[in-house]
């Protein structure tokens, strides 16, 4: 979570506003990354519905790995009018929810995969609220990366988390690719 919670948010270019702010979740208050990175939640559920749970796992890849790159880079603009890291750049949190979301998805059974779903973002939140040493170091890195690669990280914690979960309501670690 940033410390700029209080920076006046200046005039932005409105394409940049609309992306890092997750559509403008990152304009609700009191907690703006909680709610940015449930929307990500409801998307990739979404899609579990709609493609095979191997699709979804590539699909949620392709998002992970898009959604960074071109996190660090409209955050990086955003820094510009906004300050650094502000607290309503939340594109972050929608990649730090898709990472555990990696091994959430299970063949056949919606049920678990919400469960497995819910579960990796709430870890995913725990994890970025506390801030690992690793996590806060990543902050530091300039440019917009910053403020991808400390959710990247926490959501890789996350994904462990999952995957251990996976385990034990499955019995099994099939089916992840």
């Amino acid at each position: 979570m940033s410390d700029n919670n209080n920076h006046p948010l200046g005039e932005a270019p409105w394409f940049h506003v609309i992306l890092s702010t997750g559509l403008g979740t990152g304009f609700c208050p009191g907690a703006p990354g909680t709610v940015g990175a449930f929307l990500g939640l409801l998307i990739w559920y979404g899609l579990s519905f709609l493609v095979s749970v191997n699709t979804l796992f590539w699909i949620t890849l392709l998002l992970v790995v898009a959604t960074t790159v071109v996190g660090a880079w409209t955050s990086k603009v955003m820094e510009r009018y906004w300050g650094e890291d502000p607290r309503t750049v939340v594109i972050d949190e929608f990649v730090g929810t898709w990472i555990p979301c990696l091994v959430a998805g299970v063949a056949a059974d919606h049920l678990t995969t919400a469960i497995l779903g819910l579960f990796g973002f709430a870890m995913f939140r725990v994890i970025d609220i506390v801030k690992t040493p690793m996590c806060r170091r990543l902050e530091r890195v300039p440019d917009g990366w910053g403020v991808m690669l400390d959710d990247v990280l926490a959501g890789t914690y996350a994904l462990i988390l999952t995957l251990i979960l996976r385990f034990i309501l499955t019995g099994s670690l099939q089916g992840i690719l």
